[in-house]
């Protein structure tokens, strides 16, 4: 109520009251959103109850029960168990393959040079890669992706710790050591420091400068838990800590799950897939029911009728529990009757209800609800489509993983490839877009696959001859090989034909004319 308002209140209360209700009427028909998605007077949106948050109160203070509950989806309901090994077989398979892809003209080499540089660097990396490079000594690094990736789709982020030390049969030093994120906190002592945010250290530029890290997992310590403040560079700028995490929000500095939008669909979705699974049991346990006759009773033998054997009862020492078992025959006493409740299962609903929410959760986890359920039943072009639609999530998940994980990685081994002296590098280390030259590369994973071979291939082969795309590219898209490797192969297997003078049919043979050619 503004100062004229008071004064006309105060002379005329009547008319302060009028002056006062109309002013609320205009703010009611005020246009735009507020007679639609901002509206407080329509009835269905009166109850709808929001507030405003940064991301401090809309994720930190809800990132905790979101992990616990994401987690413990994945460890009991298959639905949500399904949907992130979906996601993470899909985008990462067997792990993504380094292809080396130097830019000689920026380097200032050859085409053949830049070659034999990078057949050398890739079983260089081999040699690595394929050794147990995680800081425990379990995995290789294609295996680790995996445990990565999935670690990131289950509690929205991943720590990785870049270690060096010397380890048998290995002549490089670099292991990469995978953190819980529950082990990234902000110690008691540093509550008050506005610096920072949930185990991360924010300077005064407002960029990461590094990580506090307990010694052991908050819950599994058996004695006094420490803390140890990493930087994310060292002093010679070397990377001593990758932080992924996925983000929604601008400022966010920590992750949530990729299932925290649907949390609470997979959970009613777990407990009526168990309820109605557990109908079903008990509807198809056949019952006997022996009835005493009371007026009889003295006298009478009603013997001792079991339901379960003695040795198989689960809770026998609860005289309240009745546990059942198929073909099961139940005396009752003088007196008592049964009365059974015949379940209905199982429900001829059940699975309509399950497939419509079903398509609701994969609408949100990008993830079509044939691929999600591994069924298709629809027609090639629908399928397709499905598949087209989720790939392009897949890919790019596995652009931003490759960028954010393979590649710095791939980096820091480089880096010590050349400081070891195990591959010569021209002029790297005098200029960052010269290193940055030396290292790109290509990540290929696992293929999209094909519905109809036939017809894949020969879209391929219409781009390949009409320059839309790639033999290398369309390789590792059908069936995620490597072109090169397969031109040596195909070399080594026509020059054998040649040899034995075999012609296995005429696609073979006018290979091997070309071949002579």
């Amino acid at each position: 109520m503004n100062l004229i308002d008071r004064i006309v209140m105060a002379i005329d209360p009547k008319k302060g009251i009028e002056r006062y209700y109309a002013r609320k009427k205009i703010e009611i028909l005020n246009t735009g959103y507020s007679n639609h998605g901002a509206s407080t007077t329509k009835k269905t949106m009166i109850g709808w109850q929001s507030a405003g948050g940064g991301v401090k109160k809309d994720i930190y203070k809800n990132r905790k029960k979101l992990v616990e509950r994401s987690r413990d989806l994945y460890m009991g309901v298959a639905t949500a168990t399904g949907a992130l090994k979906t996601i993470n077989t899909n985008v990462i398979g067997s792990g993504l393959r380094l292809k080396a892809a130097i830019d000689n003209e920026t380097i200032g080499i050859s085409d053949e040079e830049a070659e034999k540089v990078e057949n050398l660097i890739e079983r260089e990396f081999d040699l690595w890669a394929n050794d147990k490079i995680d800081n425990l000594g379990i995995m290789n690094f294609y295996q680790l992706q995996e445990l990565v990736f999935l670690t990131v789709l289950m509690n929205g982020e991943c720590f990785i710790k870049l270690n060096y030390f010397e380890t048998p049969k290995q002549p490089y030093n670099l292991k990469l050591e995978v953190l819980e994120p529950d082990r990234v906190y902000t110690p008691n002592s540093l509550l008050s420091d506005k610096s920072v945010v949930e185990g991360v250290k924010i300077d005064k530029n407002g960029r990461i400068e590094g990580y506090y890290i307990s010694s052991e997992h908050p819950l599994d310590a058996t004695g006094l838990v420490t803390e140890k403040y990493i930087k994310t560079y060292g002093n010679e700028n070397q990377r001593n800590l990758i932080h992924l995490l996925f983000t929604e929000r601008p400022e966010q500095i920590r992750g949530i799950p990729v299932l925290s939008p649907v949390i609470e669909p997979l959970r009613q979705l777990g407990n009526y897939t168990e309820a109605e699974l557990t109908a079903a049991v008990i509807s198809g346990l056949y019952a006997v029911f022996i009835e005493s006759d009371a007026n009889n009773i003295e006298g009478a033998d009603t013997g001792e009728l079991e339901s379960v054997r003695n040795d198989l009862l689960v809770d026998g020492e609860d005289d309240t529990t009745i546990e059942l078992a198929p073909g099961m025959v139940i005396g009752l006493n003088p007196g008592e009757k049964a009365n059974t409740a015949n379940p209905g299962r199982p429900n001829t609903n059940f699975d309509p209800f399950v497939t419509s929410i079903l398509r609701q959760i994969g609408s949100a986890l990008e993830v079509p609800y044939e691929l999600l359920i591994k069924n298709f039943t629809s027609s090639y072009s629908a399928s397709r489509a499905a598949l087209l639609e989720a790939w392009k999530m897949f890919r790019k998940r596995r652009e931003w993983f490759a960028a954010n994980f393979t590649q710095i990685v791939y980096e820091e081994w480089l880096n010590e490839a050349f400081l070891l002296g195990r591959i010569d590098l021209k002029n790297y280390g005098t200029d960052i877009l010269i290193d940055k030259a030396w290292s790109k590369s290509q990540w290929n994973g696992p293929s999209q696959g094909q519905i109809d071979p036939l017809k894949e291939a020969n879209a391929a082969v219409i781009r390949i001859n009409n320059g839309l795309s790639t033999r290398t590219r369309e390789t590792a898209e059908l069936n995620g090989g490597d072109f090169e490797q397969n031109v040596r192969i195909l070399a080594k297997e026509n020059k054998l034909l040649k040899e034995k003078g075999v012609a296995i049919n005429a696609e073979t043979t006018k290979i091997l004319e070309s071949s002579e050619d």
